[in-house]
């Protein structure tokens, strides 16, 4: 393409201020919000060549999910609502870190070598969070996509899921939903009371919970929520947006440090919540009766839903392959209980969303969830409409007929995009009041083994190079045989270790059998991280 054409795209008011090398990993770009205008500008002309290569809109979220609020990032959703194709960040990567006098010749690069119709009209659906330096941001990508003509259509302050949402909508010529925030609101919660109304056996459940809300954009979507809920389920929403975004708070610090969230009443046995900062992660957790803290996190959200599905399925008569995706992250208690209890098929894939969601595609209802309270079910177009058309079907027993008639409204309370706190939190009250379970019911299933997780910091993440889905250390060498021989010490114990994909820390995770033997078992494996990956600082504790 003739240079000439391309002359827009150059803007002085976005020239790169920063050295620092930034990449783009399974959440985007994040880093600190003042080192981000050039790469936003450059993400919003990358949206455009994304969205003519696919000639459908492209979705451009500006949101730092869980981090701290002096931080934000940025992430592209394609066309059904899933992650940036894979092949695709490295391109962002080049893009974003690029030197101003290369960019425009970066640009032909990309559109020589993906054959990009630069005469394909292109539409840009941006949103952002709450983040203080989101509007600035917001800008920088704007002004990337009118460089190169492309058209924005910009939904305002949203969570991430209803970006998502909103883009396979409009991608879908409105067959998956309406393509606006009320037609996401009224999908998820119209399925929910529509199911809600089936009565139940026990009244252990109790259609009333807390809700953390991170101080985040979630706080906001859930006012509007409960406006469309009614009654059907009262929700007490503390860090409703007063307080510093993701300070003690969330999902990441409830499921990591395994307390909960500061500014949070509690009553012993109450279903609690915790959603993160752009609400695309829940986990669940109470206080019984002596005041100790209950988790239950993605894993035991992923056996509920899987659990219920099997009933439904075998009540339906309808055959499915239902699957259920894990990460290395998975407490083995629940592996242990899909596998032999459920005898449920589980897999495991590498640690983000665009991996579980790739893998769970291959079953014809794929369940994934990361334990930290990410994921979503998915289901094939074929099965949706064999279980809709059971659902019709009037000459079917009615104990078949109704559990498909249960499925087919189940369907619409998930947002199969992508994780979405508030899709997930309905889906697992929706099979709480079915079973007339209570929080204590549903942890009853099974008995998570005791684990924990550290950060190393280290002079370079990419040291660590990992294989079997991230289970196992190929680099630094001899790595791997020293975690394995400390492991072996433990009864049912279990370690790995993970390099960051945006900050050089090294993560650790250990379970064991025995509580007690849990805190050595992952400081011996954190100092192994230390001193073969070139920690840096203090040698690591538990804090």
């Amino acid at each position: 393409m003739d240079s000439s054409r391309l002359e827009n795209v150059l803007n002085a008011k976005y020239n790169k201020k920063h050295d620092g090398y930034v990449q783009y990993g399974t959440a985007g770009f994040r880093t600190k919000a003042d080192a981000l205008e050039h790469v936003l500008y450059r993400m919003g002309l990358l949206a455009v060549l994304r969205a003519k290569v696919k000639n459908a809109a492209i979705g451009l979220m500006i949101t730092a999910s869980h981090n701290l609020g002096s931080d934000n990032g940025v992430k592209l959703i394609d066309p059904a609502g899933e992650m940036l194709e894979a092949s695709w960040e490295s391109i962002a990567t080049k893009i974003a870190n690029v030197e101003d006098s290369n960019l425009i010749s970066t640009v032909q690069q990309t559109i020589k070598e993906q054959n990009i119709n630069m005469s394909i009209n292109a539409t840009v659906i941006t949103g952002r969070d709450t983040r203080e330096s989101s509007p600035a941001l917001l800008n920088a990508a704007i002004a990337g996509i009118q460089a190169l003509h492309g058209t924005v259509n910009d939904f305002g302050v949203v969570t991430t899921p209803q970006l998502h949402y909103i883009v396979v909508c409009t991608n879908t010529n409105g067959s998956y939903g309406n393509p606006t925030l009320r037609g996401y609101y009224e999908k998820l919660s119209n399925a929910f009371k529509h199911i809600r109304q089936n009565a139940i056996n026990n009244q252990r459940y109790v259609a009333e919970l807390s809700l953390d809300a991170a101080n985040g954009v979630g706080a906001i979507a859930i006012k509007e929520f409960k406006n469309y809920l009614g009654t059907t389920l009262t929700i007490n929403v503390s860090n409703d947006g007063n307080g510093e975004l993701n300070h003690m708070c969330g999902a990441d610090y409830v499921k990591v440090k395994q307390v909960p969230p500061i500014n949070f009443p509690l009553t012993p046995n109450v279903r609690c919540v915790s959603i993160d900062g752009d609400a695309d992660r829940v986990v669940y957790f109470y206080l019984d009766g002596n005041s100790k803290f209950h988790l239950l996190d993605g894993d035991r959200i992923a056996t509920l839903i899987a659990g219920y599905f099997k009933e439904l399925l075998q009540e339906s008569r309808l055959t499915f392959q239902l699957g259920l995706v894990q990460t290395a992250y998975a407490n083995g208690g629940s592996t242990n209980y899909i596998s032999n209890v459920l005898q449920i098929p589980v897999v495991c894939a590498s640690t983000g969303v665009k991996h579980l969601h790739k893998k769970a595609l291959e079953f014809d209802i794929g369940i994934y969830f990361e334990a930290n309270g990410h994921g979503t079910v998915l289901f094939r177009d074929t099965v949706m409409q064999t279980i809709k058309n059971a659902a019709e079907n009037l000459e079917l027993p009615t104990i078949e007929k109704a559990a498909a008639s249960k499925l087919a409204n189940i369907i619409n309370v998930i947002n199969q995009t992508v994780g979405d706190a508030f899709s997930d939190m309905l889906l697992v009250e929706t099979v709480l009041h079915m079973k007339g379970w209570s929080i204590t019911d549903w942890e009853r299933s099974y008995e998570d083994l005791p684990n924990k997780q550290l950060k190393v910091k280290v002079s370079d993440k990419n040291l660590i190079t990992m294989t079997d889905a991230e289970r196992r250390c190929v680099t630094p060498a001899g790595l791997q045989d020293k975690i394995d021989k400390v492991v072996s010490q433990y009864r049912k114990g279990r370690s790995f270790v993970r390099p960051s994909g945006t900050e050089d820390i090294v993560r650790v995770y250990a379970e064991c059998e025995n509580s007690s033997d849990l805190n050595k078992l992952i400081i011996d494996v954190a100092l192994l991280v230390y001193r073969y990956a070139g920690g840096v600082g203090p040698e690591p504790q538990l804090l």
